[in-house]
């Protein structure tokens, strides 16, 4: 190879030719390399944050609604299956309640607006109901068990049961759209109507239907419905 030689006054000096070629920077690879370097390992530190975050809120969003069964003997000692879905987050615990009938109807507890929903199977219809402080109990005792486990078996010989009337007040119809979430969802292409506690129907009334509600406290309600005079 012809080597190139370039003599001064003062020094001697040797370079490689280059043909006129402007010579290239010895620092450039090294500078290029940990420049490439630090851009990977902020996209590396970027993508774990994100991955980070999101698996940090996805079990925590997933731990805020539990389903917790509840098992216990009816009056004649078959055992019924009820399951409640808890939302600790927003303090709603929302019963599927099956009856004899093969019939599912939902009942929610809406603790923080203070409501209770009941929307029978196959019936587009809701009853509505302020919570008393009886009921607040009962759910929060579920809220508080559902801490512990998640599935609750009930002796029937300390099961405490009693039947609660409620009279379907016929003129005071609610719009769904004036309704907290989650109820207005759930009584959307519904009939909504207020009721209120009665001692009972009379025998000029009729039961217009029952759901049976248990909860970890050992306390079962039998909660009937009857339609008020207009």
């Amino acid at each position: 190879m012809e080597r190139c030689w370039n003599c001064s006054a003062t020094a001697l000096e040797e370079s490689p030719c280059t043909d006129g070629a402007p010579a290239l920077s010895p620092q450039f690879p090294h500078r290029a390399f940990w420049g490439i370097l630090s851009a990977i390992l902020l996209m590396v530190v970027i993508a774990l944050s994100v991955i980070g975050h999101i698996g940090f809120r996805q079990p925590e969003s997933q731990s805020m609604l539990q389903v917790v069964r509840i098992t216990v003997p009816d009056q004649t000692g078959t055992l019924v299956n009820q399951s409640a879905l808890v939302d600790k987050r927003n303090d709603v615990v929302t019963y599927s309640v099956t009856s004899n009938g093969n019939h599912t109807s939902t009942v929610m507890f809406d603790t923080k607006h203070g409501l209770i929903c009941y929307k029978p199977d196959n019936q587009e219809i809701c009853f509505l109901r302020k919570m008393e402080r009886t009921d607040y109990e009962n759910v929060h005792t579920l809220l508080d068990e559902s801490k512990k486990v998640n599935q609750f078996w009930l002796m029937g010989n300390e099961t405490q049961r009693h039947t609660e009337f409620l009279g379907v007040l016929g003129g005071s119809h609610v719009d769904a759209s004036t309704l907290q979430e989650p109820l207005q969802t759930l009584c959307l292409q519904s009939s909504i109507y207020w009721t209120r506690r009665a001692d009972g129907p009379g025998k000029q009334r009729l039961v217009y239907f029952c759901i049976d509600i248990c909860f970890p406290s050992n306390v079962c309600v039998s909660v009937c419905f009857y339609y008020l005079p207009e």
